[in-house]
């Protein structure tokens, strides 16, 4: 399982790596994307919303299950990866690069402070 060292991560196994000017990028973890299988769909209806740390941004569909996606700061969602949409399964092949879910403006970028570090969330998927 592959863990940046230059991103955030959640216990829900989302990563969130801070662009410029108060924006980010949210995805899920090789870890999420390899427990998931193959991903065939992602839902994200909340464009344009502002959420607070820790609600739903969207759905992502494996040929197993159907999983929620948690925000890992609060923030207004400014954009939808679209590449997705046609091609999924983009997230199983690039889950930290092409495979980005989303695009946010932080609303308090303090709350990455209580995000996972690399070396914390290879611990908690190591058990």
């Amino acid at each position: 399982m592959e863990v940046l060292d230059n991103l955030k991560y959640t216990k829900d196994h989302e990563w969130i790596k801070v662009t410029n000017n108060g924006e980010a990028l949210i995805g899920v973890t090789d870890h999420a994307q390899s427990e998931l299988g193959d991903i065939v769909f992602v839902e994200v209806e909340t464009v344009g919303e502002t959420l607070a740390q820790e609600e739903v941004f969207g759905t992502i569909e494996a040929v197993k299950t159907v999983s929620d996606m948690f925000m890992p700061v609060s923030g207004e969602i400014l954009e939808y990866n679209e590449e997705i949409s046609s091609t999924p399964e983009i997230i199983n092949k690039d889950p930290y690069g092409k495979g980005w879910i989303i695009r946010i403006k932080m609303s308090n970028p303090d709350e990455l402070n209580s995000l996972l570090t690399s070396v914390e969330y290879t611990k908690l998927i190591e058990g």
